[in-house]
């Protein structure tokens, strides 16, 4: 339950980025200039060198950070209208399942009560028990 409800959250939080970002989009003209984030990227450099006759090789990972892609308006508009689409129906299939969950946690604690309320034996076994 505590799974789904995070999940929800999340696709709660995407859903409300990605509203802001149409509305900023739509109040910008058609032939404006928008950059795509596209996070970090990593490139790697190979080294030579020759020391004491032996050839070495090194290699190196560098990260280049706040990469930025030119990218058509209306391809940023499509993309956050897509994610708005997308987060909608992720929203409404986790509610589902978690109304399913709670349904089902409803059930088994009647079960469970029922259980203890026809056999006091075992409740009282049950409440003597030890629990660490």
């Amino acid at each position: 339950m505590y799974q789904v409800q995070s999940q929800m959250r999340s696709k709660e939080a995407e859903k409300k980025r990605a509203f802001l970002t149409l509305e900023e989009l739509r109040e910008v003209s058609d032939d404006t200039n928008t950059y795509k984030s596209i996070g970090i990227i990593l490139i790697k450099f190979t080294t030579f060198s020759t020391a004491n006759s032996l050839r070495h090789v090194s290699n190196f990972i560098s990260p280049l950070r706040g990469m930025f892609v030119l990218e058509p308006k209306s391809a940023m508009v499509e993309e956050q209208e897509k994610k708005l689409k997308d987060s909608d129906a992720a929203i409404t299939s986790l509610q589902t399942s978690k109304e399913y969950l709670e349904k089902q946690l409803t059930e088994v604690e009647s079960n469970l009560r029922e259980l203890l309320q026809q056999d006091p034996g075992l409740t009282r076994q049950i409440m003597s028990m030890n629990v660490q």
